[in-house]
């Protein structure tokens, strides 16, 4: 990694920070979310097709890079057992996407709450 390991990782294209995300999250067991002053988390809605999606982080680190300039962003961590058990059911129900780790490009990796969770279970086989 270099002297700036986040622009670094920003760098990567979707799939390779996808991955990354999915590494670290596996080997950390826990995602990094953005809330605001009233516990309120991040959600955003694309102007291209209108998908809603709750943009998540493997670390503090990223997700506190992404919110400077947003005032009252701050990180906010849930643990992997929380995540399986409350926030994959919710997202579902609430018809919500997950944006893993959006990168400088603009480019992000938008996949099913099922789906992200399918792919950490397998990555923490791994561990």
């Amino acid at each position: 990694m270099s002297d700036n390991p986040v622009n670094e990782i920003l760098q990567m294209d979707g799939e390779e920070r996808y991955d990354y995300f999915l590494s670290e999250v596996a080997e950390e067991r826990e995602i990094w979310i953005l809330v605001n002053a009233d516990n309120q988390f991040l959600k955003i809605v694309s102007e291209e097709d209108g998908v809603a999606y709750l943009p998540v982080w493997p670390g503090q680190g990223l997700a506190a890079d992404y919110a400077k300039g947003a005032g009252d962003l701050s990180p906010k961590s849930i643990s992997l057992p929380d995540f399986f058990r409350k926030w994959v059911p919710g997202l579902s129900k609430d018809g919500l996407e997950i944006g893993v780790l959006p990168g400088a490009d603009g480019e992000l990796w938008i996949t099913g709450p099922e789906e992200l969770k399918g792919d950490l279970q397998e990555a923490m086989s791994a561990f």
